[in-house]
Formats: structure tokens, C-alpha cells, sequence
């Protein structure tokens, strides 16, 4: 629980000013509802000063970069049109982008195999020891999942749908997508690293990761560090502290490394993406001041369908 620095209301879901650093009500989040120090920066030449919630906004009299692009795309990009549940979303614009990674894997599949490149799915997702030069994997392979394998994918929606939202509530979209990207990229790296020494990397098309498990637990590190009594349904069936869940996913996966042994699972991303998670967990706890409630639920809050629900309800995982 958080008062609004405006006016000392308590808050369950406070709004953290990017541009001041304050705390505040939904009443109070917008910039000039709460007399944000940035204002005066409002009609810089640059356009540094965006409220980030309404592109209509003008700097300087002109409209910012980001409105000019959206005004140019075919579609309707407004609070009204089918990309508004998009705006100022990256936790639902990532899991767009995963779904449709996983289509394209599966046309560069199709497409390797017509023209006689098997190789051309490997070479475009998958992070692997063999070609860790292939920088533009880095990325790729977090929003990719394994073709043949729809649970993998699944599983890492469910985990980013439930807890993302509350990540990217207290840290802004902006740092959210740095921690996603960031951190499911180094948990990729540590991963074919320890393959490497585990000498796959001198065997052709031997080993590789793919997927954004290390960003989805990264963002479970957050959650855990936030509030460690939130309690989740796992499997949707038992309920358990998450800080239980955390502490038991660090240990199977320390376990698993030092036998080597886990079969195809990706035990040390798991295990680098949830130290990530948690370091900076402690980071925003300190510097911002901020604690997760300790339970929601989804639909038939407040917020609405898929919206954070009032006491009583609880994150159903």
C-alpha cells in the first residue's frame, strides 16, 4: 500500500511518475494533474517531456516522432482502434510478438525445406554455441519457442500473462521491455556458455536455446523480491507463496546444473534470469519504495476483465 503524493490517498496500485519519481492515485498519475516537475520541459524543441499516455499531445507545436510513424500505419492506432489494448503495453505486445515468432518459425521451416535450407530456422532462432556471433539470435531466440514442443510455449505465456502486468505496472513499460529483452538475452548467453564447456558447441547442430523462459522468470524474481507472500495457484490447483515457487525453481535448477543432467530444459538460463529478476526486485524495492499487494485475482475487478480485482482475489497460476 502506497499514499498518493498528491493527495495522500492510499493506493493498492500506485502510479509512478517517470519524469518526477513520485507516487500517485489513477486520479493523479497524469503529469499535469499532479503538477510534475517535468511540465516545464513540456515544449522542448527536442520533445524530451512525453506524458507517454497520449500521443495527441504536441511538443513544441509539433506532433512527436512516435505519433507521426503511427499516423502513416494503414490501421487505426487510437485509444478506440484494435491496437489500443497495445498502447503503453509491453507485456501483451511481447506475447503478441512471441505468437507470432512462433508462426514465423514455422514458415521459415516450411520455406528451409522447399529450397533446400535446413539450417534457416537454426540460423534465424536458435542461440547457439556454435555461432554465438550470430548477434541478431540474441533476440530472436527469446521470443522463439520450441516448434514441435506447443507447451513450451504455453507454459511461458501463462507465467508472463499473470505476473508481467504487475512488473511493467511499478517499473513503466519503457524499463519493463529493457528487463525482458536484457535479461532473456544473458540468460540465453549463459546457457550456451555452460554448453560450450560441456563441449556441445564442437558438435554440429548440437545444442542452442530458445525461448523467453529467462525473462519470464526474471520477471517472477521481481514479483518475489516485491512481495514474497503473494500467493499463486500452481498448476491452478495448489496455492503456495511465490517466494516457495521461486526458492524451489533455484534449486532444481542448481541441481540439474551441477549433475548435468535436466534433459532439454534450460536450467542455467532459468537460474541467470531469476538472479536477474531478483537483483532488480531489490533495486526498485529500494529506489522506488514500492510493494506488490498480496493478492489479486483476474476479471470482475475494478480494473475489468483481465484488470487487477479488489481484496480477496489472488493471481491464479
Amino acid at each position: 500500500m502506497a499514499k498518493c503524493d498528491a493527495c495522500g490517498k492510499d493506493e493498492s496500485m500506485p502510479y509512478n511518475c517517470r519524469h518526477c519519481g513520485g507516487t500517485y492515485c489513477a486520479e493523479h498519475r497524469l503529469p499535469e494533474n499532479h503538477g510534475c516537475s517535468g511540465l516545464k520541459d513540456w515544449n522542448d524543441p527536442n520533445g524530451v517531456f512525453d506524458s507517454g499516455f497520449d500521443d495527441s499531445v504536441q511538443n513544441g507545436g509539433r506532433s512527436s516522432a512516435s505519433s507521426r510513424v503511427l499516423e502513416k500505419l494503414p490501421i487505426d492506432t487510437g485509444p478506440g482502434g484494435p491496437l489500443a489494448y497495445f498502447r503503453g503495453n509491453m507485456t501483451y505486445t511481447f506475447l503478441a510478438l512471441m505468437w507470432l515468432t512462433f508462426l514465423l518459425q514455422w514458415i521459415a521451416i516450411a520455406v528451409g525445406g522447399a529450397f533446400g535450407f535446413p539450417n534457416l530456422h537454426r540460423a534465424l532462432f536458435v542461440l547457439a554455441p556454435q555461432n554465438p556471433e550470430y548477434v541478431w539470435t540474441w533476440v530472436t531466440s527469446v521470443f522463439a519457442h520450441s516448434p514441435i514442443n506447443i507447451f513450451h510455449i504455453v507454459f511461458n505465456s501463462i507465467v508472463i500473462f499473470f505476473f508481467g502486468p504487475l512488473v511493467e505496472r511499478y517499473v513503466g513499460s519503457k524499463k519493463f521491455a529493457i528487463l525482458f529483452v536484457v535479461s532473456g538475452a544473458l540468460a540465453g548467453l549463459a546457457q550456451i556458455g555452460i554448453q560450450i564447456t560441456q563441449g556441445l558447441g564442437a558438435i554440429p547442430a548440437a545444442g542452442g536455446v530458445l525461448g523467453a523462459s529467462g525473462a519470464a522468470l526474471a520477471i517472477m524474481g521481481v514479483i518475489t523480491v516485491l512481495n514474497p507472500s503473494l500467493k499463486v495457484y500452481l498448476y491452478f490447483v495448489l496455492p503456495v507463496p511465490i517466494w516457495l515457487l521461486t526458492a524451489g525453481t533455484a534449486v532444481i535448477s542448481v541441481f540439474f546444473i551441477g549433475t548435468g543432467g535436466g534433459g532439454n530444459v534450460a536450467h542455467m538460463a532459468h537460474l541467470v534470469g531469476l538472479v536477474i529478476g531478483l537483483g532488480y526486485g531489490e533495486y526498485v524495492k529500494r529506489t522506488q519504495n514500492v510493494r506488490a499487494p498480496s493478492q489479486f485475482q483476474l476479471g470482475g475487478g475494478p480494473g475489468g476483465p483481465g484488470g487487477p480485482g479488489g481484496p480477496g482475489g489472488r493471481r491464479r497460476f
